[in-house]
């Protein structure tokens, strides 16, 4: 079953390097009494994931933040390391924050799953954006072509909130 609006978000732990080191981030805390746009990729340095999506919403950060979104977050199925050389190279900055979801665990709970073992990627998140209030999603938008970028844009989240 896929997650859909008014739906909770489910409880899993990401994975995030921080000043301290490796830190986990409970979802329960991360999204509990804020708006946060959340954005996930089939992969870190990939073509359309480095050259659009993680663009617009480090260029559209502070238009999200104007309209009331605490905190914008990429997830993807990678480990905490790549996540935070992918953040670096992409000069997030403190815009974006970079949650690793290494094993796969919240893709699967939400069932927002991508076959990726063709192309030698195993089993990744598809390409989505959801606006998630107090732990629910509030609005969700999944591209029917995980290779293109459409409704899962920093823009097109803009036009919904």
């Amino acid at each position: 079953m896929t997650i859909k609006a008014g739906d909770k978000i489910p409880s899993v732990t990401f994975k995030k390097i921080t000043d301290d080191g490796l830190a986990d981030i409970s979802s329960d805390d991360y999204f509990k009494g804020r708006k946060v746009a959340l954005f996930s990729v089939p992969g870190a340095f990939t073509p359309t994931c480095s050259a659009q999506h993680v663009p617009s919403f480090v260029n559209q950060s502070q238009a999200l933040k104007d309209k009331g979104v605490s905190a914008i977050a990429c997830v993807s199925v990678n480990d905490a390391f790549v996540m935070q050389a992918w953040g670096e190279a992409q000069k997030v900055g403190n815009a974006v924050e970079m949650l690793a979801d290494g094993n796969g665990e919240f893709a699967r709970a939400t069932g927002l799953t991508l076959d990726g073992t063709g192309f030698g990627l195993g089993e990744r998140s598809t390409r989505f954006s959801m606006v998630v209030e107090d732990g629910t999603v509030s609005h969700l938008n999944v591209e029917e072509n995980p290779s293109e970028m459409n409704v899962s844009s920093a823009e097109h989240m803009l036009g919904q909130i």
